[in-house]
């Protein structure tokens, strides 16, 4: 489906139809694609063990604890 920054404003409604219908939306502004909106992808169901994240550092010689204070640090590292 392709709209314009005028049906985003006045038509909306058919713009989440065509989301609930799995249908891409191009917006266009003066007749050329500025941007697109896709819809969200379907809400997986996945446990912790099955999680890709879960488990991925295997080598056991971090403490979960060290490896959450390494993710969470400041941009420029300022140990």
């Amino acid at each position: 489906m392709d709209a314009s920054i005028v049906d985003l404003r006045y038509k909306m409604n058919s713009v989440l139809k065509a989301l609930n219908r799995r249908e891409r939306v191009r917006i266009l502004y003066h007749g050329k694609v500025k941007g697109e909106i896709v819809p969200a992808k379907e809400h997986l169901n996945l446990k912790t063990k099955n999680h890709p994240v879960f488990g991925m550092d295997k080598s056991g010689k971090e403490t979960p604890d060290k490896i959450v204070a390494l993710l969470r640090r400041g941009r420029y590292h300022d140990l």
